[in-house]
This record gives structure tokens, sequence and C-alpha cells, in this order.
């Protein structure tokens, strides 16, 4: 009983969501907003958000790979938008979603070699001894490929927004919030469902 116990806690601990999705807030502002005639906007309000919604955990150490790359990412884009002219920035204007929804994709994917970016959350509202777990370290596997894949095809959505414009309210619209709303409640739901079969 003991152990069933344990492993039930081990699954429902497994990520904390709330922290997540404060992470992706600047990532989801940038999308919103940027447009060819407003990144520059987009960029500097991202930024902003990066910098006050992750700033207590900087000032505390606590240094997350998505929140980093973040306020790395929009900080060029401002500086670019103050520093070059306009002129040589169209390929920023017309691929800045496309580069950006690419980036999460790739932090996301490429942290599944050394430490999935969920479990960096997941660690803040579990204990220790559960942090080298089987079932901590496969949900966290799984929700970081879910992100991940969420936003390759929303990488692929956008571009394809550039490449066929009279189709760009579907595809700079509804494909990519169709696809955070299911990654939203796939991490919400997943651990709990895996909870069931693992126990």
């Amino acid at each position: 009983m003991a152990q069933q116990a344990k492993a039930k806690a081990q699954a429902r601990k497994a990520v904390s969501t709330g922290s997540v999705f404060f992470s992706f807030a600047p990532w989801i502002v940038f999308g919103v907003v940027a447009s060819p005639s407003t990144w520059e906007y987009a960029a500097l309000a991202a930024l902003i958000a990066a910098i006050v919604l992750s700033g207590q955990d900087l000032l505390h150490g606590k240094l997350r790979i998505l929140d980093m790359t973040g306020i790395v990412f929009f900080a060029v884009l401002s500086v670019l938008a103050l520093a070059v002219h306009r002129g040589q920035l169209v390929w920023v204007e017309t691929y800045a979603q496309v580069i950006s929804n690419g980036l999460v994709a790739a932090v996301a994917l490429g942290s599944l070699f050394f430490d999935p970016f969920t479990a960096q959350y997941a660690r803040e509202s579990t204990p220790p001894d559960v942090w080298d777990t089987p079932v901590f370290t496969h949900i966290n596997k799984v929700l970081t490929a879910v992100w991940g894949g969420a936003f390759a095809l929303m990488t692929l959505s956008t571009y394809l927004a550039i490449r066929f414009p009279s189709q760009d309210d579907w595809f700079n619209w509804v494909v990519p919030i169709a696809l955070l709303v299911w990654a939203v409640k796939f991490t919400q739901r997943y651990p709990e469902s895996y909870k069931a079969r693992a126990v």
C-alpha cells in the first residue's frame, strides 16, 4: 500500500502546469501581436512579459531554459529593431512568428537529450526523492515531447500562412490556437492518466 501511494503521488506531481504556462506566455504574446508591421512592438512586449514573469525566479537563481531563451531572443529582436535599418529586416518581418515557434520547438525537443524542460518546473512541486523515479522521468519526457511537437506544427502552420495568404486566418490563428489548447489539456490530464496505468 505504501508503494502504491508513493507511485500515485509521483504521477500526480509530475509537473506543475501553472508555471509552465507562465513561461509560454511571452511566446504567446509575441505570436498574437507580431505581424509585418508590429513585430518590433511584439518583441518588446514579449521581452517585458518574459522579464516580469521570470524576474523573481531569476533573482533567486532559478534559471529555466525556456525563460532564458525567451529573454535572449526577444532582447535580440528588440535591439535589431532599434539598431538596424528596417529595409534590412524584411526577413524578420516576414518570418518572425515562424522563427519564434521554431525556436521553442527546438529548445523543447532538444531538452529531451539532456533534461526535459518540463522537469525544471515539476521539481518545484515534488520532493527530491521523486526526481529520478521512472514515473517522473517518463511523464516529463512525454509532456516535453508534446509541447515540442505542438510548436513544431505551429512553425509549419505559420510558414504555410506566408505561402498561402488566402488561408492565413486558419494557419495563423485557428491551427495554432487548437494546438495550444490541445497541449494544455494534455498537460493537465496525462499525469493522472499515466498514474492509473503505472500503479
